[in-house]
């Protein structure tokens, strides 16, 4: 029998399972990069306009840290410039989570074991992964290149676009590939795959910020290299093939590695750990701390990081971009309130926001990965109530994100107190405005929380409201989208940067709602039966 018997079929298989997910992350993906060009037509519809805007970009770090490095202004380059990183980071993003929903989820639940003992090939099951996540990203691609090239811009910066697109994909399915393999649970492996788009993100900022020294960090990074294709002006097309090679390496590897496990084995296995258990795992809640503490503890470090970087970028601002108002009004659509080094720093909070409700949906949804791994089941056969057990994980989705915005308002307060002398009373205003957000993350956990409670089978949907927050805040008003869709997003209602008195109302009604969702998801789950898959 051929290794790759059955692929066919599995694909179907898995495009059936995940029609309605991947169209949403497809229309998503492709469209976006179409209507941002369509609203830069109406933004910036004269030449002077785009030069002016090419010339601010080009001699501050701070937009490029946030954006990524702009080639020119053409109307091309500035969509590019304004999506290509935020839009690589999403197509990796979605190629991980479908790689490893399809190869290591299949293996934890045990359904890869039963294809096995059919006319399945061996490598079939990762062969048909990587043509699904594959498939994807290339109609992604394709719906950018069709869009763009529609608005009468250039066909070979609208296909470099497309095709880079296309390329972060491949590379991010090989990332999932390998990760698939190397753990034994599909938790772990998606953990190692965010974790290296976060690595390649830092490594394209690094690289995209330097004045030379630290260039070549973009160059080692799949999301910098998008950049470094440079859509509508001049392309690289020889930087494909950096995409290329690194993803024939990365199936290169899956595949000799699943050649030599046990199916449900990873090539690191799990560590195993001491016959009894210590004093602190006699409670839910150390159970959850052990869970919980590694993520903890990384986010953490990366969320510093990144405060450090834009806290010294952000000395920048305020002298290059003073007599700029267009510049300025795009860093008001950012989520600014006053002034333009305050506009800065209320896109920089808003971005800590977002990250730390990805740590908040991952605390919450930690519950379903329990449950459906069957290791909930003989913990609440104890005397153990759900709520409690519930309530062991939530705690970390509640009181995370507090410590990851104030450690992240914290660093980027003092790294730019630190250049612009007043480390303490920037370090005070950053941590109360990153702090603010906590209302509008503990708004997501709730959504999570309901979700898990009431419908487990589509606590997925979380991170589709995350993402739809995330399109919202950085696109929204750039795309003129009505007021009542931004007002969707809880981070609307939150403040970032102080400009005026902070407004208590909305924060208030913000923690009512997140209660009010942790309390109807409470309920359900006390009403509801365990579903371990």
């Amino acid at each position: 029998m051929s290794n790759l018997a059955g692929t066919g079929r599995l694909v179907r298989f898995a495009l059936r399972r995940d029609r309605f997910r991947l169209a949403v992350w497809v229309a998503v993906l492709g469209l976006v990069p179409v209507i941002t060009a369509n609203a830069l037509i109406e933004l910036y519809p004269t030449e002077a306009a785009r030069e002016q805007l090419a010339a601010t970009v080009a001699s501050t770090p701070a937009l490029i840290a946030i954006l990524g490095p702009l080639h020119g202004s053409t109307l091309g380059a500035l969509t590019a410039w304004r999506i290509g990183t935020l839009g690589s980071v999403l197509m990796g993003l979605m190629a991980v989570l479908t790689m490893i929903r399809h190869t290591r989820d299949e293996e934890e639940a045990g359904r890869r074991e039963l294809l096995g003992a059919t006319v399945v090939g061996r490598h079939a099951p990762l062969a048909a992964a990587l043509l699904v996540t594959g498939g994807a990203g290339s109609v992604v691609g394709l719906i950018v290149f069709g869009g763009l090239a529609t608005l009468g811009l250039p066909m070979a910066g609208s296909l470099s676009f497309g095709l880079g697109f296309i390329g972060v994909a491949a590379t991010f399915a090989g990332v999932g590939a390998v990760a698939a393999q190397l753990t034994e649970t599909a938790a772990s492996a998606r953990g190692i795959g965010v974790t290296l788009i976060g690595v390649a993100f830092l490594s394209r900022l690094a690289g995209d910020t330097s004045e030379g020294s630290l260039g070549w960090m973009s160059w080692i990074s799949p999301v910098g290299w998008f950049g470094r294709l440079r859509p509508f002006a001049d392309e690289r097309w020889w930087v494909l093939g950096l995409w290329a090679g690194l993803t024939l390496a990365l199936v290169s590897i899956a595949s000799l590695i699943s050649a030599r496990r046990d199916v449900g084995a990873g090539a690191l296995p799990a560590r195993p750990g001491p016959a009894r258990a210590g004093r602190s795992l006699r409670s839910p809640f150390g159970l959850a701390w052990r869970l919980h503490r590694g993520a903890l503890v990384g986010w953490t470090m990366g969320l510093a990081t990144i405060g450090v970087v834009y806290g010294y970028a952000g000395d920048s601002i305020g002298e290059m971009l003073s007599d700029n108002p267009q510049l300025a009004e795009i860093f008001e659509m950012l989520g600014g309130e006053a002034g333009i080094t305050d506009a800065f720093f209320g896109a920089a909070v808003g971005i800590f926001g977002l990250l730390s409700s990805a740590f908040a949906i991952r605390a919450v949804l930690r519950l379903r990965v329990e449950e459906e791994g069957r290791r909930a089941e003989p913990i609440l056969a104890t005397a153990t109530p759900r709520e409690r057990w519930v309530g062991s994980h939530l705690g970390f989705g509640v009181l995370g994100p507090g410590l990851l915005l104030l450690v992240a308002g914290l660093t980027m307060g003092l790294s730019y107190g630190a250049v612009s002398g007043d480390p303490t009373g920037q370090a005070f205003r950053v941590v109360g405005a990153a702090v603010a957000q906590l209302p509008a993350v503990w708004v997501l956990a709730g959504v999570a929380v309901a979700l898990f409670g009431m419908a487990p089978r589509l606590t997925g949907l979380s991170w589709g409201v995350l993402v739809t927050c995330l399109l919202l805040g950085q696109l929204g008003q750039i795309l003129q989208f009505p007021q009542w869709a931004l007002n969707l997003s809880p981070f609307t209602h939150v403040s970032r940067i102080r400009a005026q008195s902070l407004g208590i109302l909305p924060l208030g009604v913000l923690t009512a709602l997140a209660s009010l969702l942790t309390l109807a998801g409470l309920i359900g789950f006390r009403s509801r039966d365990l579903e371990p898959d």
